[in-house]
């Protein structure tokens, strides 16, 4: 079965040349590497196409028309070759054995989701925080319907005839899109499976702006989704939340210990703001109908008004 690594690439001049060099040690008898650069502005495309010399089999291609990791992520799947895909990042580190561990996964199995270990390219304040740190014993899973178990785009697989029929990431969502996307896989009827082997060492934002701007990017996109599969934002919810976003700074006071402590609190306060920011936002709108007719027949799920 030939397998096709699709890395979405934008603006990690300072970080693909690790999965790069982690990718060119991976055994497998037919593969190859597609990255996607997104419209980076830095000096990622020149470091692949420096790769590309020691990699025989790293394709480099461009989409720059929309910005997006799930933009990125579809346009190297339509070139792809390979009868299975297998997603990465471009900022994080494969283990030696992945690519094979994953390939004898999806000859069993359609949908797979690996390991990720957090200890190896971040700094111990930041792995202490415990911000984000998920996948690393299963998968996890929403509090809302479908109530389904999902997993982070940094370490997934599929055969490619099923990301066809599901039509693909929902090019819509800048974040979650990958939550968005092991949810319509599964309720095409696809189980996903855990793969406790296969490893991706995982970079965590470790600048302060870059945590806060994550969790609140996150959580808004939370919003989205939430309304994407039914369930409605009230405006007593709405109201919880600014209740937390006024009240939630107070306890600075409790999280100025070290770092890590900090970086906790910054992200929570993120989260919080936006939780408020999407409700307030999607509520605006009487219906996402119109934002999501792309996908509206492979999703079989309803889009509902914001109360």
């Amino acid at each position: 079965m030939k397998i096709s690594v699709i890395i979405p690439c934008f603006n990690a001049a300072k970080t693909i040349a690790v999965q790069l060099e982690a990718l060119a040690k991976q055994t497998w008898k037919n593969w190859e590497i597609i990255v996607v650069d997104n419209g980076s502005t830095d000096e990622s495309v020149a470091i692949v196409e420096k790769y590309q010399k020691q990699i025989p089999n790293l394709q480099l291609i461009h989409a720059s028309d929309r910005p997006g990791a799930a933009h990125a992520r579809n346009a190297g799947a339509k070139v792809a070759t390979g009868e299975a895909l297998l997603f990465c990042d471009a900022d994080d580190r494969v283990e030696a054995s992945w690519l094979s561990t994953m390939g004898e996964a999806l000859l069993k199995r359609d949908f797979v989701a690996g390991c990720f270990d957090y200890t190896q390219l971040n700094e111990p304040w930041l792995v202490d925080s415990g911000i984000l740190q998920v996948q690393k014993v299963g998968l996890s899973q929403y509090e809302f319907p479908p109530y389904l178990p999902f997993a982070g785009s940094g370490n997934l697989g599929i055969k490619k005839a099923l990301h066809e029929a599901v039509g693909g990431f929902n090019e819509n969502l800048l974040y979650a899109e990958d939550t968005d996307y092991c949810f319509r896989v599964q309720l095409l009827g696809t189980q996903l499976h855990f793969v406790e082997d296969a490893v991706a060492q995982i970079r965590l934002r470790h600048r302060f702006k870059d945590i806060y701007k994550q969790g609140e990017s996150w959580a808004e996109s939370h919003i989205y989704l939430r309304l994407l599969y039914g369930v409605s934002v009230s405006r007593i919810v709405a109201f919880g939340y600014l209740i937390k976003v006024l009240l939630y700074p107070i306890k600075i006071v409790f999280y100025l210990k070290n770092k890590s402590q900090f970086a906790k609190w910054l992200w929570i306060l993120s989260w919080n703001i936006g939780l408020l920011k999407g409700s307030l936002k999607y509520s605006r709108n009487l219906t996402l109908e119109s934002n999501l007719s792309r996908q509206e027949s492979s999703q079989k799920v309803k889009t509902v008004p914001v109360n």
